[in-house]
């Protein structure tokens, strides 16, 4: 007897009553005319939307999303013959990074409200279309956020099983990448889907995968290894089998899609879609790259542009795209201009400056990595000592889990990733590594709004409550590349010692963010772990923070005629310092792109509550919500009440 649920009305919209605005026709396996959107004009689509959020400061894909144009086109001819399409399908896409895809597909459709004008505000803060999918900002295209590869499938498992309990009729189809496959949930989900439907507890299930041997770093079958036996397996775990060949053909495509769904529906066994595609398709330059043009390789207002779509239609581009391409093209007049004597740079060029220092003088360091060394900083260290490295590949609990066995064994590991992933699926191998007693070292970068353009899901907004608690570990808010330098050294030579002499050592997490920095603070300033720095000394108050965040403060500070710390380690934080400056008037704002429970602030205040001091205080942070995709950071700190007016207001009302 089917339970019955609460009743959700779906905010997806309906079908497109009108053909694409740009078709290509195929025929259907039974003879049947079905037209798609013409793969050339989403190609086109999606280079011009991404060169517009390139303009206004933001990273974004072209390899990924190019990759699965044929097929996602040909699913959507397929899936958009029901009017209330959602009604017989989930559609999960588990590729965020080529979310953009699927929005340049759906304007040509005429999907919803998007049009090509709503495509021009790609990733920026009035934009509802993210970096990567996001139901929280919209619903009406996003059945399940995406953007940590592999969450979408288990989630999609879940919606089957809800669909099989409803005595629906629904089927689920699932896309997604070859890397997301080497994840452990992706892995979880691979056995568990067949398992369940055998025992007639799934509905008919679809899944996927883009198969082009390319991650964000290079070749996986390079850099990490084969996903080759993994794709072979999954007959022998219960999966149905259909590889399509040439994935980047329209009628294999849609080909491929009705088998799969007949399959699908007249089997107890899920469907396995063995999609071989060529990642960066379309144009050459991105075809051949090692990473397959995984970001989109235009610089901001690159007249290139009109080359990259010369090669995608073939030379003959269609004339309907010049005034965007001349809109993408003119640089605005800028007044603005850069200050001179202070040198910028990412504060995590540091971290891989401090560890070759520690091999050379003699320590067992080795960097394990998961395919973002290139953003982490950690390349530069993989480059100098090839040796002394290895990539995991898209799997970053098992990157933690590694690096604890490693270190079990007498190493000194590096583990490196973005902090959105490190913190959540590393939190129970960084717990195990510290009851095994695995001392090891993280770089987790990208924290807070820094990673602004990826969107809610790549914003670590509770870094530093996830995992201040866990015992013999120090959370680290790195705020300049000399500080990173120092500090790592220092680790690798903490934990050294204190192995040597038998006792438990801590493992350092560090937190850093993506922009660029001052290298130094502005006065010159030793580093020592545990301790905090006074940058400015004042009368009126003190202002503690690190990081992004901590520059705003300083900008204020004169003004304030406020103290100003660099409080580094967020959960042993230097009292001592923090309380002396507190004598002279007992203020205290902190400053954070974190959550406020649980965060930089609130730690520092318990800690020095528990001391028994006296003093009024106001953290400032998020307050209980996600973020979104910007262009800048600065935008996002700006809505969320962290520039300088907002920490002026907030001191002069303590």
């Amino acid at each position: 007897m089917p339970i019955k649920p609460l009743e959700l009305s779906s905010p997806l919209h309906n079908a497109p009553s009108s053909k694409p605005k740009y078709m290509h026709d195929v025929k259907s396996k039974s003879g049947d005319t079905i037209s798609c959107a013409d793969p050339r004009y989403v190609r086109a689509y999606l280079a011009l939307m991404n060169l517009g959020a390139v303009n206004g400061g933001a990273a974004c894909h072209w390899g990924g999303p190019s990759a699965m144009v044929e097929f996602w086109s040909a699913l959507h001819a397929k899936m958009f013959q029901e009017d209330k399409w959602y009604e017989k399908y989930n559609f999960v896409n588990d590729i965020g990074h080529a979310e953009n895809g699927i929005y340049a597909l759906r304007a040509i459709l005429g999907y919803g409200d998007l049009t090509q004008s709503s495509l021009k505000g790609f990733r920026s803060i009035d934009s509802k279309l993210t970096g990567h999918g996001e139901s929280h900002l919209y619903p009406e295209g996003v059945l399940l956020s995406n953007g940590p590869l592999s969450s979408a499938l288990p989630q999609a498992q879940g919606l089957a099983f809800a669909d099989k309990l409803k005595g629906s009729d629904r089927v689920s189809i699932v896309t997604m990448s070859d890397g997301a496959c080497m994840e452990g949930e992706a892995k979880e989900s691979l056995a568990a889907i067949p398992g369940l439907s055998k025992k007639g507890k799934l509905n008919p299930f679809i899944l996927v995968v883009s198969d082009n041997n390319t991650k964000l770093s290079g070749r996986i079958e390079e850099d990490a290894f084969d996903m080759k036996p993994s794709f072979e397996s999954m007959q022998a775990l219960g999966w149905e089998v259909l590889k399509i060949e040439k994935g980047n053909d329209l009628t294999a495509c849609y080909h491929g899609i009705e088998e799969s769904i007949e399959l699908a529906k007249n089997s107890t066994k899920p469907v396995f879609v063995w999609l071989k595609t060529v990642k960066g398709q379309g144009v050459k330059a991105t075809e051949t790259s090692s990473s397959g043009g995984h970001g989109f390789p235009l610089k901001a207002y690159s007249v290139e542009v009109n080359n990259f779509l010369a090669e995608i239609f073939n030379d003959e581009v269609p004339s309907e795209f010049n005034s965007w391409v001349e809109e993408l093209t003119t640089k605005p007049k800028s007044s603005s201009k850069p200050e001179a004597g202070i040198k910028v740079e990412k504060a995590q060029a540091g971290f891989a400056k401090g560890a070759v220092k520690a091999v050379e003088a003699g320590y067992p360091v080795y960097s394990v990595s998961s395919d973002l060394q290139g953003s982490t900083g950690m390349k530069a260290f993989q480059q100098q000592f090839p040796e002394h490295f290895v990539d995991l590949g898209i799997a970053e609990a098992n990157m933690v889990s590694h690096a604890a066995g490693m270190s079990k064994a007498g190493f000194i590991p590096i583990v490196d990733t973005f902090a959105a992933f490190g913190v959540t699926k590393g939190n129970l191998p960084l717990v195990m590594a510290s009851l095994s007693e695995c001392p090891l070292i993280a770089v987790f970068s990208h924290v807070g709004f820094q990673d602004a353009a990826d969107g809610a899901s790549h914003q670590s907004l509770t870094y530093l409550s996830a995992l201040g608690s866990i015992p013999n570990v120090k959370t680290i808010i790195v705020s300049c590349s000399a500080e990173a330098e120092a500090f790592m050294f220092q680790a690798i030579e903490d934990i050294a010692k204190k192995r040597k002499n038998n006792e438990v050592a801590d493992s350092y997490i560090f937190f850093v963010g993506r922009e660029n920095f001052p290298a130094h603070f502005e006065s010159e300033q030793s580093f020592k772990l545990g301790q905090a720095n006074l940058l400015r000394s004042g009368k009126n108050g003190v202002i503690v923070a690190a990081g992004a965040v901590l520059y705003k403060a300083l900008n204020v500070a004169n003004d304030l005629d406020a103290s100003v710390i660099v409080n580094s380690c967020a959960n042993k934080p230097d009292t001592e310092l923090i309380a002396k400056e507190l004598q002279k008037c007992s203020k205290l704002l902190t400053i954070e792109d974190h959550q406020v429970v649980g965060g930089y602030g609130a730690q520092l205040i318990h800690a020095l509550k528990q001391e028994g001091l006296d003093f009024k205080s106001k953290s400032l942070g998020v307050n209980g919500v996600f973020g979104q995709s910007a262009y800048k950071a600065d935008e996002l700190y700006a809505k969320h009440g962290l520039v300088e007016k907002d920490i002026e207001k907030a001191f002069n009302q303590l």
